[in-house]
């Protein structure tokens, strides 16, 4: 292989990091914490959840820092290579405190002041491409911060009481021409950095990933990591050696090309919401609440289908737009629909050598119609107990086309195909939606856990039929014979 390097390179709050050996399998915040000394950034949950740990992270883009919010606590320094993080003590240029921070306190934003750095960091970051916020803004965007004891009123007025005119942006804070100048040095090169217990490789190139797959084919793969890393914290699992595909450019390109969305398998899913409003208005609304903007930013289409979870919840609408899945190994790239790629829980039909590297979605045609659906005990920041995707073409209120994926109601996403031939060529109207909502029941195989019961999903399951049947009908249009 070309020439490698056994160090990860990055900066902190404008300073400089070289991290080799063991140490680039710390979290990000427990660098932060107990190498630096830098104990602004807390950690409780370990697993992405409270927003306590937030940093703002730099990548690169277009030669200049693009800055998004991440959880420190599921970032591992073997991921920050060629990027800067600011933390909370990063955000002022001088010993006081920010307008932000002022702003909490004038208002009584902080009580205990545990989860306090991580929602100033959020706020700071949401006036970075906003002069002004209104509450609806503030809301969205700290739904990953989480405090158990001012309530969240105190802080939305804080944000809102913020004199926009008076905070230094990131870039002012921390020019980047010089950092990127040194970072760049090192684009092209490749990481391997190997311990006694633990091996890493960073690839630069689609060609440098397989292969190293091939020689390792027990490789943990790892893009945004926000769910291996939780395992990790959580001591679920201990993988001895990692590939992390976050160099690999090419895997980070949205294209609409032949009458496909083309994803890369790097893109998150903040830039796939955000692309979403105008190809898949529908997606775009359950992508928004699918997990905080520190989760999204990190987090990759890829993963969410690799991981394979029977309620991820983008995978409903994947299956119902057959979308398929590019897979590149040693032989070469493979094409595969997306419904034909689980063989069982968390089973793909994966070689051993190969990665995704690709996610084509059709483009809705012209006479579609999309319905997502997600049920979990609350709005933001849940894992769902149901998800549902619909998929028809409608003439004149007959279905001429109709594809149905349900989650949550067995060991992978389920296709409903004899409510799907049922349906089709038939009216839309109540008596028929009723009848396929008994069929679909006995196309699931659901079971009882912590987020519902057996019965419960089952019910879901006839009652999204209807809930559909509903939603499709305009004002005084219903049709119930």
């Amino acid at each position: 292989m070309e020439k490698l390097r056994d160090y990860v390179i990055f900066y902190i709050n404008g300073k400089k990091h070289k991290v080799q050996g063991e140490d680039i399998f710390k979290p990000l915040s427990d660098y932060l914490r107990y190498d630096k000394s830098q104990v602004g950034t807390k950690v409780v949950c370990a697993e992405g959840d409270c927003g306590s740990c937030t940093v703002a992270f730099g990548k690169v883009n277009h030669s200049k820092f693009e800055y998004t919010i991440i959880n420190s606590c599921i970032k591992y320094v073997y991921q920050l290579d060629r990027t800067h993080t600011i933390t909370v003590e990063g955000l002022k240029s001088e010993p006081c405190l920010t307008v932000v921070q002022e702003s909490m306190v004038n208002n009584h934003g902080a009580q205990c002041g545990f989860c306090t750095p991580g929602f100033v960091v959020a706020m700071t970051s949401l006036f970075e491409n906003k002069e002004k916020l209104e509450s609806k803004d503030l809301r969205e965007g700290l739904t990953g911060n989480l405090c158990r004891c001012t309530g969240y009123e105190s802080i939305i007025k804080a944000g809102l009481d913020v004199d926009s005119s008076k905070i230094n942006k990131f870039d002012s804070l921390y020019p980047s021409n010089e950092m990127i100048n040194e970072l760049e040095k090192y684009k092209y090169i490749p990481i391997y950095v190997e311990t006694e217990e633990k091996t890493f490789f960073n690839p630069v190139t689609i060609d440098q990933a397989v292969e190293f797959r091939h020689t390792k084919n027990n490789a943990v793969i790892v893009s945004g990591g926000t769910d291996v890393s939780v395992q990790i914290n959580k001591k679920m699992r201990d993988p001895n050696i990692i590939m992390s595909i976050s160099s690999i450019e090419e895997l980070n390109q949205i294209k609409v090309e032949n009458g496909y969305v083309s994803l890369g398998a790097r893109v998150s899913l903040s830039e796939l919401e955000n692309f979403s409003l105008e190809f898949y208005p529908e997606f775009y609304e359950i992508l928004k609440i699918f997990g905080s903007p520190q989760i999204k930013n990190s987090a990759t289409i890829a993963g969410n289908i690799a991981n394979g979870s029977p309620i991820a919840d983008t995978l409903p609408f994947l299956f119902v737009m057959d979308s398929i899945i590019q897979l590149t190994g040693t032989n070469g790239k493979r094409d595969i629909n997306i419904n034909q790629f689980y063989k069982g829980y968390k089973t793909l039909d994966m070689k051993a050598d190969e990665i995704i590297t690709k996610v084509s979605i059709p483009v809705l045609k012209d006479n579609e119609k999309i319905k997502l659906y997600k049920v979990s005990k609350r709005k933001d920041m849940d894992i769902s107990a149901f998800t549902a995707a619909f998929r028809l073409s409608l003439n004149d209120n007959i279905i001429d086309k109709i594809d149905i994926a349900y989650g949550g109601v067995g060991p992978y996403i389920l296709r409903l195909k004899q409510t799907e031939s049922f349906l089709e060529g038939k009216i839309l109207n109540y008596k028929n939606m009723n009848e396929a909502g008994k069929l679909a029941i006995t196309e699931i195989t659901p079971i009882s856990d912590v987020r519902g019961s057996k019965d419960f999903r089952l019910q879901l399951a006839e009652n999204i039929m209807m809930k559909l049947y509903f939603d499709l009908q305009k004002k005084g249009q219903l049709i119930c014979q």
